[in-house]
Order: C-alpha cells, then sequence, then structure tokens
C-alpha cells in the first residue's frame, strides 16, 4: 500500500514510522533540519521504552513522488489550506486523503445530509481552497488521540494512546476506509470506523474550543485550566458548543461535559498545543479550533458569547506575538 505522510512531525512521523515498519510503502512530506534529519539518519520513534528506526523517502516536493493510495495530511488545518495546491502531484484518480487534524474539517458539510450541504466554512477553507483543489469525495475523517512530540530533528516521542478514530463522511463503511483501518491495525494502532465521524470531531472540539486558548491566554496547564474558575468558563463554551452540536442534528449525551473535564483534568502540567505554538514562536491553530465553532454559530442561529470573547482575545494575542 502506497502512503504518503504529508507533515511528518509529532503525528505524521508517528504514523509513519509505524505503518512502514508493518510493510507498507510509506514517504514522508517534511522540511527543514527536521527533513534533512530524515534524509540522513531516518525517522526515529521512542515508544513504551524502544527505539524504532525506519529509512524512507522523504522530500519538501510532493513532485518526487507518484500517486498515493493514501496521503494522510498531518499538517495543522491552516497548514493544510496554504498547502492545498502542493497535494496535486500525490493525487491519482483514486487516491483518499486522510485529514488527521483537529477542528473542524474542511469537508464538514460533504455528503453531511442537512440544509447546508455542500457548503464550505470560510474559517477553515477560505475561498473553498481545499474543496476545489483536493476534492471533498477524498476525504477520510480521522480523528488523532495521540500525544506525540517532536523532541530533536528527526526524533519522536510517543507520550500516550493509540487511536485514530476513522469514519467516512457519509457514514459508510467503505472498501478503502476499511483497508486503511486493516492496515493501521497491523502497524499497533487502533483504528476503529466509525459511521458517525462528526460525532467524534466534535466531542473532541468541545475540550479543544476552551483549553487551547484559555492555555494561551493564561499559559496555565490542562490540570489548572479544569479546575476551579477555569472549569466554569471553560463549562460555559462547551455548552454553547454543545448547542451549536445540536443544532447541526448531532447530539453528544450532557454528562460527557464532566467527563470530557475530568479525563482532561488527569493530565497534569500539560501545556496545550496553542500555548506551545506560542512559546516557540511557530504559527497558532485558531480557526479549526475555535473560529470555526463561532462562523457554525452564526451559521445556525445559535450564540455563542463565550466562545466568542476567547476568540477574540486569543486572535489578538496571536496577532500581537505575529502568529496569527
Amino acid at each position: 500500500m502506497k502512503i504518503c505522510i504529508f507533515g511528518a512531525g509529532a503525528i505524521g512521523g508517528y504514523l509513519a514510522v509505524e505503518l512502514a515498519l508493518a510493510g507498507n510503502d510509506v514517504c514522508a512530506i517534511a522540511r527543514g533540519s527536521h527533513l534533512e534529519a530524515i534524509r540522513k539518519n531516518g525517522l526515529t520513534l521512542l515508544i513504551d521504552g524502544k527505539e524504532k528506526n525506519v529509512k524512507i523517502p522523504a522530500s519538501d516536493n510532493p513532485a518526487d513522488f507518484g500517486p498515493q493510495d493514501y496521503v494522510i495530511c498531518a499538517l495543522k488545518a491552516h497548514q493544510s489550506h496554504e498547502s492545498a495546491a502542493q497535494f496535486a502531484p500525490l493525487l491519482g484518480p483514486d487516491t483518499a486523503m486522510v485529514t488527521a487534524m483537529n477542528g473542524i474539517p474542511w469537508w464538514y458539510f460533504y455528503k453531511e445530509g442537512g440544509p447546508f450541504e455542500g457548503r464550505h466554512l470560510e474559517s477553515v477553507d477560505a475561498g473553498a481552497r481545499q474543496w476545489n483543489l483536493i476534492g471533498p469525495e477524498r476525504a477520510i475523517g480521522c480523528v488523532v488521540d495521540p500525544a506525540c512530540e517532536v523532541i530533536a530533528p528527526g526524533v519522536i516521542e510517543h507520550h500516550e494512546f493509540n487511536r485514530f478514530i476513522l469514519g467516512e463522511p457519509d457514514g459508510t463503511e467503505s472498501e478503502r476506509v476499511k483497508k486503511l483501518s486493516d492496515a493501521m491495525k497491523q502497524a499497533n494502532f487502533d483504528a476503529p470506523i466509525r459511521n458517525a465521524i462528526r460525532w467524534n470531531v466534535w466531542l473532541k472540539l468541545w475540550g479543544n474550543v476552551c483549553f487551547n486558548p484559555i492555555s494561551a491566554l493564561t499559559h496555565a496547564t490542562l490540570d489548572q485550566i479544569t479546575s476551579g474558575a477555569l472549569r466554569e468558563v471553560c463549562k460555559k463554551a462547551i455548552y454553547e458548543a454543545k448547542a451549536v452540536t445540536e443544532a447541526l442534528n448531532i447530539f453528544i449525551p450532557e454528562e460527557m461535559i464532566e467527563r470530557r473535564l475530568n479525563v482532561a483534568g488527569k493530565a497534569v502540567g500539560h501545556k496545550m498545543s496553542m500555548l506551545q505554538d506560542l512559546e516557540r514562536n511557530r504559527s497558532m491553530e485558531i480557526d479549526a479550533l475555535v473560529t470555526a465553532v463561532q462562523e457554525l454559530g452564526r451559521l445556525t442561529g445559535t450564540p455563542t458569547p463565550t466562545i466568542d470573547i476567547l476568540l477574540a482575545l486569543v486572535q489578538t494575542r496571536g496577532q500581537i506575538a505575529g502568529l496569527y
């Protein structure tokens, strides 16, 4: 199976190593010192006290590789939008695009079946760039659970979890998603297929819509964000996100709110990705995690006052830092 990992950073690197070791024909798109290290020494994964290393073709130019069976996009949402035209050399007639990214995906309203069917979201796909250049018919949804980190160029450290939840936008269990799930299971991943992938997207987003902006604004860790006064701010934002979710005809039990907060609170000392980006002077992923929820709220006539405030504050913080 030919698989290109587009964005072989923390999550992409983890996928690349395990999929290659399982016998797949894997190539990687990376850049800078990380790319140089992969070319020189291969890609190294530190996991469960072991060190795994693979030598795979890597480039910053997708034209170096031909059409793939699957392209797994592990970029951040705004980077995927910026890179939309670069995917072309990798896309054959039947190539699937696996969106292993956080937040609302750019293909959200493709075969969604509701009143907004076929609509693109400006917050995550301005000008329908990905919709037109990649095509939503290629998309396979993917909700990413693992926590990984690039600890040195060419070196990925896995911290916890191995689950990648997969799902077709139309809810079917297609042959292509079954083949992908099987390949990922053979590579030591938990890769269940869900017939309502947007449900899983929203459940994860309920946390990200508040945890991430609060972290960037306060520099608080996840256990601090989910306790005391900040926990109440989180609950207000999550209830607003829940209302948006229900306006889109997706229903997640209310008890999942407390569960989501309690599980997150166990990650003592964990810094959210938005705070990590701020501290490391990297572009901040705000739109897919927060702006998209506001856009969907306005689209469905659902008020999001707490989310609106968090968004205005974190956008300004990002702009002042030159990272948004």
